[in-house]
């Protein structure tokens, strides 16, 4: 052998294999990062099949004249955040004024309270009242329609309040809507138009 190659310098000309060993924790974190990665997906996915993001409710204006009146700034923050199953909505702007609208968690169709409106006309003297836990409502739907919700006013409390609620949202809303409208608006008289000729 020659001398060139011996000597401290050597071994810096030497090419020896890297050491193709891994640590375990090196080992373990590249298997554990990928696992945690799936199960955080997996987790968001069921937490947005559970919470769905619902879109702000975009409703049309309809005349509200008693909407600033005494009866309908009480009512509106008395209301509850949620009736039967459906929760307190999101209104898009610009939002109508004196109204609130509840929807279930998942969307669809919603109920949607309107204060301070002017008289139905089809609420005449021969009109057919429901007491829903001491309220007077009147019911306005067209059968013939074939729509599936209907319109429900308050007559007894000095301003007209409309609910507009599918049919399968069943009885309930109207008896949490009730509860709160007799806790906070006083009764007044039923003043019904009169039956035309």
């Amino acid at each position: 052998m020659s001398s060139e190659t011996e000597g401290p310098d050597a071994d810096r000309y030497s090419v020896e294999p890297e050491d193709t060993r891994r640590s375990p924790a090196l080992i373990a974190t590249a298997v554990a990062l990928p696992v945690a990665m799936i199960v955080a997906v997996l987790a968001i996915a069921v937490f947005a099949r559970q919470h769905p993001t619902r879109e702000p409710l975009a409703l049309g204006s309809v005349p509200q004249p008693q909407a600033t009146g005494q009866a309908c700034t009480t009512l509106l923050p008395a209301l509850p955040s949620s009736v039967s199953s459906y929760t307190r909505a999101d209104l898009a702007q610009p939002a109508p004024p004196a109204t609130v609208g509840w929807q279930l968690p998942e969307g669809g169709d919603p109920i949607v309270l309107r204060c301070g409106l002017d008289r139905p006309a089809e609420f005449i003297k021969s009109a057919a009242l429901q007491v829903i836990n001491g309220v007077n409502w009147f019911e306005v739907r067209d059968p013939a329609s074939g729509v599936t919700s209907g319109t429900w006013y308050v007559v007894d409390r000095g301003t007209y309040i409309a609910v507009t609620m599918p049919d399968k949202a069943g009885p309930t809303p109207l008896q949490d809507i009730s509860n709160t409208v007799a806790k906070v608006l006083p009764v007044r008289p039923i003043d019904p138009a009169p039956i035309p000729n």
